[in-house]
């Protein structure tokens, strides 16, 4: 498993550097021509950039509450043989974890939130209309506004995922500071790695972990409240939006995860390697369970009680021209294919992770079923057809610019993931 994960690492660089240079076009698009080349307009004003927002959002929230299951919830806790007993979730002859391997995925689950923090924030601060102004939503805030609000909830989850990458680094750090340049510059001076002095970073951590799953909360339930407090469309307007975020998240950031831990865990195709992602595997499921029970309760009430607005809106993704993005890559490819390999090929390390990777890739589906019918369905009847031009359509499919930012976008968060996991301890201590 080693030598593929090798050959696998080689591959991402490829597709990521790909990715990266084939989108610049993108960027170079929106930077010349402005919004002229996006296919939304005032019918439908967002759109990809906007649906890849709060999709990358979801991921580093999800992956970062993971990453608290190890630094606040201390499930790596050590028993008197150096171990934990795996929590009750099928694995074979109650397996255990070993504490450094799991606090090694507490380190991945901290980078690869900040990573997809990064590539999200990318997206919507293109989406805007004057990215240069962006320092106003800092130094001019009106906090009467749940968008004012989020943008220090950002803020402060960026500056506190830097300090707990840090603190859970530093040990290896200094182990790496003799041969590494890097490391030494990172370690900021501070190399007293005795029990006490790990100890204190340890508490430190889970206080930090503890204020972060509170902030992670906080700013993707105000993302989700965005779209709940827009009484003018009714297919957002709900108290539940916000917690379907959350469950979303938790799904989509969780999924990733289980596939980065496939292939850049510790010891990959190790015991404790596939008893780890048989773990992370079967709370996957759990997750995705939790999340199909919330979109059928929110689209069967919603038919039920046939609201015309709402129902429109869901008929739309049900039905409508683009059916087959809900029914075949939703449900299809992200929720049924999944659920078949974590249930019935749950102790195979490769159907765990192809599992993670479906749900993690279509997941951007979901938000995109999200943003677009909710903008598609006319406040007023006839409106699409009283005034013709361009922008003035509510028919929205990505142009090809769109879609190539957002390439640029994910092949940028990649590199940085590849570049990090190999100059920083990610995993290894050694150097």
């Amino acid at each position: 498993m080693a030598k593929y994960a090798s050959r696998l690492n080689r591959i991402f660089w490829i597709l990521a550097a790909a990715a990266f240079v084939v989108g610049l076009y993108g960027l170079y698009s929106r930077v010349a021509f402005g919004h002229t080349r996006a296919n939304y307009g005032s019918y439908v004003p967002w759109g990809l950039w906007v649906a890849a927002y709060i999709y990358m959002i979801g991921l580093s929230a999800g992956a970062f509450l993971f990453s608290t299951l190890v630094y606040v919830f201390n499930i790596h806790r050590v028993s008197g043989e150096g171990t934990v007993a795996a929590p009750a979730v099928g694995l074979a002859d109650g397996a255990a974890f070993e504490r450094e391997r799991l606090e090694q995925v507490g380190k991945l689950a901290l980078f690869t939130a900040l990573v997809t923090l990064v590539g999200a924030l990318i997206c919507i601060w293109m989406d805007l209309g004057h990215p240069l102004r962006a320092w106003k939503l800092v130094f001019q805030t009106s906090f009467r506004s749940v968008m004012g609000w989020m943008i220090w909830f950002y803020s402060a989850y960026f500056v506190l995922l830097l300090v707990e990458l840090w603190l859970a680094m530093r040990a290896d750090q200094v182990a790496w500071s003799s041969k590494s340049a890097l490391a030494r510059f990172l370690i900021l001076g501070r190399r007293d790695v005795s029990a006490t002095a790990l100890a204190a970073d340890r508490r430190l951590l889970r206080i930090l972990g503890s204020v972060g799953v509170v902030l992670a909360i906080a700013f993707h339930g105000s993302v989700g409240a965005i779209f709940g407090v827009v009484a003018a469309r009714p297919y957002w307007n709900s108290a539940l939006t916000p917690i379907i975020f959350l469950a979303g998240a938790l799904l989509s950031g969780g999924a990733l995860l289980t596939f980065v831990t496939a292939i850049w865990g510790p010891e990959p195709g190790s015991a404790s390697h596939r008893n780890l992602m048989g773990f992370l595997g079967q709370i996957v499921l759990g997750l995705l369970a939790l999340d199909v029970l919330l979109e059928w309760a929110e689209f069967s009430i919603a038919l039920w009680n046939g609201s015309p607005g709402e129902s429109a809106s869901i008929r739309l993704v049900l039905f409508g021209q683009y059916w087959w993005v809900f029914w075949i890559v939703h449900v299809g490819l992200g929720v049924i294919v999944p659920a078949l390999l974590l249930t019935v090929l749950w102790r195979k390390l490769w159907a765990v992770a192809l599992a993670g990777a479906l749900i993690a890739v279509t997941f951007l589906t979901v938000r995109l079923n999200i943003v677009v019918p909710g903008l598609a369905i006319p406040e007023l009847p006839g409106l699409e057809a009283a005034f013709t031009g361009p922008g003035l359509t509510t028919n929205y499919l990505p142009s090809l610019s769109e879609w190539l930012l957002f390439v640029w976008a994910v092949g940028l968060a990649g590199l940085i993931f590849l570049a990090g996991r190999r100059l920083l301890p990610i995993i290894h201590t050694e150097k």
